[in-house]
């Protein structure tokens, strides 16, 4: 299976929404789409769920053209999407008839969803009484009760605390063991380091990067310095002319201009005879390369 964007382009009166941009998804896995607010993200999700229709190119799937009454997606908007005054498991088993699920079939998918994402008791009350966490759960739900092939994720961690995120975290690593192809937009840069193999950065719909994220990465110098030590090395810092970005109980982010001056560090640091506890030489993050590319 493979999901493959040729050349896609849509525009919206005399905005370039999205320009004539490319990428394929040919094994299982994670794939990050990112850009800030308006750099065609939803656009390009919107065009390949078939909501809405593209100017110019292609979008297959499995080497067809897309279209929503052939293709088995799953959708999780960033937008909540779920009726206020409806009981929960009455929508999920609408939404389960939307993709030609019966009833009996969706109730096994639902109970079970609703164990794993520890929802249980939720689904007999009306979604407005569920708080934001919950509600993006059941949402999250509804986006694959069917069992899709194709799953888009839209800021899937929103109104998450962290046990419920390592919940959804869990779920899409399970999802990946099976085979599932997975797109991830989200704002989260370290969400997307943990979860993504390729990623393909927007910005006013032109695609500015793309490719495999730890290729990337490698193509980057050293930019920063973490260093866990017993005592203030502020002086050492300071007498190399080293910036601190940020330092708490002294566990030191230094910035980096080259490797070299990480190395004089150390050696001024061992002569002190200060305990060294971790002392790491890192690329640039992901958010450092958005901020790059976007800016």
């Amino acid at each position: 299976m493979s999901l493959e964007l040729k050349n896609v382009s849509k525009t919206f009166g005399l905005k370039k929404a999205v320009d004539n941009i490319t990428f394929t998804l040919d094994k299982p896995g994670v794939f990050g789409l990112l850009g800030t607010n308006g750099a065609g993200k939803t656009t390009t999700i919107r065009m390949i769920l078939g909501i809405l229709k593209k100017d110019s190119g292609s979008i297959t799937w499995n080497g067809e053209e897309v279209n929503r009454k052939k293709v088995n997606f799953g959708y999780l908007p960033e937008e909540r999407g779920i009726y206020p005054k409806i009981k929960i498991i009455d929508q999920l088993v609408y939404f389960a008839s939307l993709k030609g699920i019966k009833k009996e079939c969706a109730l096994k998918s639902i109970y079970k969803w609703a164990k794993v994402l520890k929802v249980e008791e939720y689904l007999e009350v009306n979604a407005e009484k569920l708080s934001k966490g919950n509600q993006q759960k059941i949402q999250f739900m509804s986006a694959i009760i069917h069992d899709p092939e194709l799953v888009i994720l839209d800021e899937p961690f929103s109104g998450l605390d962290p046990v419920n995120t390592e919940i959804l975290k869990n779920i899409i690593i399970d999802l990946v063991k099976k085979g599932k192809y997975i797109i991830m937009s989200a704002h989260q840069m370290a969400t997307i380091e943990e979860f993504c193999t390729d990623i393909l950065i927007l910005n006013k719909g032109k695609t500015v990067l793309q490719g495999n994220l730890k290729e990337i990465k490698q193509k980057y110098p050293a930019n920063r310095l973490k260093v866990d030590v017993s005592s203030s090395i502020d002086d050492i810092i300071h007498k190399l002319k080293l910036t601190i970005e940020n330092v708490v109980d002294n566990e030191y982010t230094i910035k980096l201009d080259n490797e070299e001056v990480a190395h004089t560090l150390l050696k001024e640091i061992v002569n002190k005879k200060i305990e060294v506890n971790k002392f790491e030489i890192m690329k640039p993050t992901l958010n450092d390369i958005f901020i790059e590319k976007v800016n």
